[in-house]
This record gives C-alpha cells, structure tokens and sequence, in this order.
C-alpha cells in the first residue's frame, strides 16, 4: 500500500509495504480484525499516562518545528504518528525499568504507546496554515506584522486545535466502528506498535531504529550549523566551475541564472526515500523540462526576461507557469476527490448521520438536565452499534465534545469577528463547510489515504467568492479565512479519527486517547504561532508585500493560495496570451486526468501514473533543489533497496526521520543566528563569483 504525496501543505507520506507491515504473503494472510482488538492480551491498567503525553507531544514538537521550514519552502509536511509510535517506545521502554513508578517508571505496553503516539500526531500537526493561507493575507497585505498579530494567531490557532479535535469524537462511530474503513498509515502504526511490545526483537528492533534516528539527526544537525559559516556545506555550484575551467557559458548560466545546482537540503533527500517514485519522477522531471530546458530557450531568444520575479511589462519563467501550475494543482486534486463519487456520498452522509445523532443528544441531555422532563425517552447515546468493543467509562462522554464543539464554533466565530473583521453569519458558513469537508476528507484518507487538504481549502474559497462585500482586501480576507478553517478542520479531524483507528486496532481507549490529544494540543498551539514568528522575523520575506524580494523559502503554499484568493475576487493581474493557452490545456488535463486514472487505467499501473499534483507545484516553484534533492534521496534509496532490502525496510523511515529532524531544529538555531546578527559566511571560496571577481555568498 502506498501513501501519496499531499500538495499545498499537506503531508507527505511514505510507502508502505503492505505484504510486510501485515505479515501478508502469497499464501499466508493473517486477517486484521478490527472488531477484536489485537492488542486484548496486554493488560493495562493505565491507558492515559502523564509519561506518554508529555514524551509524544515533545516528539510532536520535533516534527512541527521541521513542518514549518519544509512547508515554507515547498508547501509540504510530515505526518508524526509512525514517528511518534517508535520513538515513544524507544524513550519510554527503557525509563520504564530504570526508574521507579514514583517517577514515571513501571510497565510500558501498547496501549499507553498509542497515548503517546495520538499526543505526537496531534502536537506535530497545526502548522498547516501557517505555510499555506496566514503568509498569504500577509503578502496581500491583509495583516501587519507576526509579533503584532501574535494574539489574533494564537487565537486562532486555538480554535483550529479545538473544533478539530471535539468534532472528530462523534465521527469515529460511523467511520472508525460501523464502516471499519481501512485507514492505512493508522493500520500500519497499530501493526508496529504491536510488534514493538511482542517480542524481545521487536524491541531490540525498535532501539536500533532509535539509533540511526539519532545518528542522522546529530549528523544533519551539525552540517546545517556548519553551512551558516560554510556556504560549501549548503550548496555545490557544479555547473559553474565546469563552466569556468571549460570557458563554457551555458553551464554557468544554468548555475548562476537558472538555479540548477545542488543544495544539501536533507529533509527532502530523506522525503525522497519515502515518496513514491511517480511522484518523484513526475516533479523532477517536469522541473528540468520547464526550468531546465523551455525557460532558457525562451529566456535566450528574448521572449522571457528570466528565471523568476513579477514585475510589470516583462515575463518571467516564474510568472508564465504560475497560473498553468495552479490550475493543474488545485483541479487535479479537486477532481481526484470529485472522481470517487461515492467516497463523497458515504462520507456526507455517514457525518450527517452522526451530527443528527449528536443534536438529539444534546436535546435528550437539555430535557433531562435542565426541564427535568422526558426522564423515560431512550437515551440515544446507548443506540447500539453492533461492533463497539468498549465499555461505556471507556468511550469519550458525549456532553464532553458536544459541549466542547459548541464552544469552539462561539469562538471561532468571536476571533474571526474581532481580529479578522469576519460577519458572523460567514464565520458560521466556514465552521458548516468545514465540518461537511471534514466528513469527505475522513473518508477519502479512511479508503485510500490521502487527506484532500488542499483541495477542500480551495472548494471552500471558491464557494466564498460568491458572497461579496467591499472592499476588497475584506473579501480576500474572508476568502483566505473560510479556506483556513476548513483546511485546518479536516486536517485535525482526520488525524485524530487515524489515531483512534489505530487505538481500535490495539485496544486503546478512545477516552485516553481524546486526553492525549486534548493535552498535547496545547504546547501545539504555542509552538506552531511561535515557530512561524520566528522564521517570520528572520526572514522577512516570509510575510512582506514584495513578491520579487529574495527569499531563502520559496513559499509554494503561499503563493498558490494568494493567486487562487486574488482570481476568485477579481483582483488578479493579466496574464500573457500564451500563458492563457496553457492555464485552459492544463484545466482540461487537471479535469479529465483523473477519470482516466481511475476508470481506464487498471489498478496494479495507477503506481505508475505521473502526479498531477508534483507537476503542478513544479511549475510554481522556480527552484529546482528540492526536486533535485527528492530525486537524489529516492535513487540512493532505490540503490539501498536492492543491495539490502532487510536494513532498507527497517531503518529507512529511522534515517529520513533524522534528517526530516535535524535540519529543521537546526534551522531554528539559524534563525535565532539571523536575529541576534551573527555574522555569517566566514568561508566563501567555493561559492561562484560574479562578472567582477567578486565570490558571492
């Protein structure tokens, strides 16, 4: 089974062996009964443990500090639960013998592993919108600084946590227990988990994946603090000094003028290992054809000025693909989701059924509670659902997320009203949208993995630019905003239905589970604002108004989401004639693509059909490192594979996890660098020089 790769600040995935993750073979199955918890024969008392939450949101916090550099730069980031899962069993296992139960030691099982592992995913996930729509209605002038809008944003942030996760309560009835939908990255983790704690190989096993962990993440660490003072530890100008020795001015230009020189980016080699190859292929190789090929040609006649930049009267390579990609990107993704046409019913209507479900609670709950009357009415929390394994006191209190939704929506529309000048009446249509999107984005990730993310933002952007209001930056605020609160909604809601999928499958109760994910929501919240502050004041492009200022991320999100809010309120600026011809040959392709891949195409080769998706974002991004870099981890890893498949699937995601790691936490450190003034570039003499001598940094 295969995770795709999710666009405009998505997750990326990575590939899961199916046949291996489930013990599967061409004559031995072994069934997963999700109906009789694997994990029964463990007893535990203690589900919820302090030990775990704290251990899995610190976990959590490593992977968003690294989501907000990734997604800045391309638009993508990493989900926490594997990664939480097995080095929550690393920390946890061994201080559970070593210390006494008075300080946090005693027995470390399953269960309580799925406690820290829903408090990583959780605490690892709310940095979707600060790469996607918040740097947007900065760049379009909407807000006026990060520090000065630090309440506004955590505010939000706050309610973004909380209406996820009380919503997803109810939700896991009808998709996690009477559908029994698949789920298979939550099915995965449960099935690891549960190897981890069976075996003493599993453990040994578990710990040795610690350690590559740890290797790399020291490893990557050190070299991306090296590279503020080394340039030659950042980037290797191969083109150019061939170019140079050989007097062969193309190769210089390619460097210097196009871009087309390695970068050590290595969370995107380690994001290269896990992707699956048509991804890879399909972003690589449309970058060397656009950037590598089409834009010099056309830059060298005189028809375009260069590489990127927007600016008036000139075309760029940049400028020319923006639209065409946006198009492919955002229709793709749409019509992907729009193609499963049943997957949509299902997950409408089995929401519906389960909201309808939760209104005659909370009036059964208002009778009795309150007037004191209907006392004899069949509560319809105790409706029976034929395969719930779990005792009541196991289950989430219905007046805990009823209340709990309730509340959020009252201040979700009271932050958007007082900070983002949001009606009411469009606040409570973005929390509507939100939640119907959330019911499609459970179902579609339940059956085949993908979370539409960026595809349910930008259904509910376009919905939104048919309610006009004056002036126009309000419109494009509201715009930006109803396509945040669903995008965030469905994020937080099909990681938390994931997580309670692999808690089913283990034996976990949803009550603990819900905690883990309630505590870690909130060092979430913090280091998701202040992680965005941070690169935000050290790079200001990060929010400024100038789209041709130099930047050290290249905001594909970003850019994407502005573009898309501008078109949908008639404020975007002119295109070229031919730029026009593509944008319409690309909405034909975005929309006819995906009805060939699904009804011609026959299943065993859709794994090798290009991605829409990864085309369309590199006609948005001008800079060809990271799909470089991606290409490099994925032929190192394919290289790997076939020299030793065993140490490839065992330390593989360890390896990529520490370099996901490392230079994210070390990209921290470059910012605080940056802010402090600390003086950089110490060594420069393998960086190329300009027409005058110079070595430019």
């Amino acid at each position: 089974m295969k995770e795709e790769i999710q666009v405009q600040s998505e997750k990326i995935e990575y590939e899961i062996d199916t046949k291996r993750e489930f013990g599967e073979s061409t004559s031995d199955q072994v069934a997963v009964h999700d109906h009789k918890p694997l994990g029964e024969e463990f007893i535990e008392e203690w589900h919820f443990t302090w030990r775990s939450c704290i251990t899995g949101s610190l976990l959590g916090c490593l992977i968003a500090a690294s989501n907000t550099y990734l997604g800045l730069k391309i638009g993508w980031t990493f989900g926490a639960s594997m990664f939480g899962a097995i080095f929550s069993f690393a920390i946890l296992k061994p201080l559970s013998r070593i210390l006494p139960p008075s300080f946090g030691g005693g027995y470390f099982g399953p269960k309580e592993n799925v406690t820290a592992q829903s408090a990583a995913t959780t605490s690892g996930g709310l940095s979707t919108g600060f790469v996607s729509a918040i740097p947007a209605m900065y760049k379009l002038g909407l807000l006026q600084t990060p520090k000065a809008d630090a309440a506004a944003l955590t505010l939000f942030t706050i309610s973004a946590a909380f209406y996820g996760l009380f919503f997803a309560v109810p939700l896991r009835r009808h998709f996690v227990v009477t559908q029994d939908l698949p789920f298979p990255t939550p099915r995965a983790t449960a099935v690891t988990i549960l190897a981890l704690h069976n075996s003493v190989d599993g453990e040994k096993g578990a710990m040795k994946k610690a350690k590559w962990m740890g290797i790399w993440f020291v490893l990557v660490f050190i070299w991306t603090l090296i590279q503020y003072w080394v340039p030659f530890f950042e980037a290797i100008h191969i083109l150019f000094w061939i170019g140079h020795s050989t007097g062969y001015t193309n190769m210089v230009s390619a460097d210097l003028n196009w871009a087309w020189y390695f970068v050590w980016d290595w969370p995107f080699i380690g994001a290269g290992l896990m992707t699956p190859g048509s991804t890879v292929l399909s972003f690589f190789i449309a970058t060397l054809f656009l950037y590598g090929v089409i834009g010099p040609v056309q830059a060298t006649k005189g028809e375009w000025t260069g590489l990127g930049g927007f600016r008036a009267g000139s075309i760029s390579a940049q400028s020319f693909f923006l639209w065409p990609g946006i198009a492919l990107m955002v229709l793709s993704s749409i019509f992907e989701l729009l193609v499963r046409y049943d997957t949509l019913w299902r997950g409408i209507k089995g929401g519906c059924i389960e909201l309808w479900r939760g209104i005659r609670r909370l009036y059964y709950l208002f009778n009795v509670k309150v007037l004191r009357r209907g006392m004899d009415a069949p509560d319809p929390a105790l409706e029976s659902v034929p395969d719930e394994v779990y005792a009541e006191h196991e289950l989430v209190p219905a007046y805990w997320w009823i209340s709990g939704t309730f509340i959020s929506i009252i201040f979700t529309c009271a932050v958007m009203g007082v900070y983002f000048h949001m009606p009411v009446g469009q606040s409570i249509l973005a929390v509507i949208l939100a939640f119907l999107f959330t019911f499609v984005g459970i179902q579609a990730a339940g059956e085949t993995d993908i979370n539409p993310i960026g595809a349910i933002g930008k259904m509910s952007q376009l919905i939104f630019s048919g309610i006009k209001v004056t002036p126009i930056s309000q419109m494009q605020m509201n715009n930006l905003s109803a396509g945040n609160i669903a995008g965030s909604a469905a994020g937080q809601s099909v990681d938390m239905v994931g997580d309670l999928k692999t808690g089913q499958i283990v034996g976990a109760s949803p009550r603990s589970q819900f905690l883990a994910q309630l505590v870690a929501s909130i060092p979430a919240i913090g280091i998701a604002v202040g992680m965005f502050i941070l690169f935000a004041e050290a790079y200001p492009c990060v929010t400024s108004t100038d789209l041709n200022m130099k930047c050290e991320f290249q905001l594909v999100a970003a850019t994407a989401w502005l573009n898309v809010a501008k078109l949908l309120t008639g404020a975007a600026e002119p295109i070229t004639r031919g730029s026009i011809i593509l944008t319409g040959v690309c909405i034909a392709i975005g929309v006819i693509s995906p009805f060939i891949k699904n009804f011609l195409v026959p299943e065993r080769y859709r794994k090798f059909y290009p991605s829409l998706s990864a085309i369309g974002i590199a006609m948005i991004n001008p800079s060809p490192e990271v799909p470089l870099a991606m290409f490099i981890g994925w032929t190192a890893g394919k290289i790997w594979k076939r020299v030793n498949l065993t140490s490839y699937d065992d330390f593989m995601y360890s390896v990529a996890g520490g370099m996901i790691a490392g230079q994210g936490i070390a990209a921290l450190l470059k910012c605080v660098f940056q802010i402090a003034g600390v003086e950089g570039e110490a060594f420069t003499g393998s960086c190329p020089f300009d027409e005058e001598g110079h070595y430019c940094p």
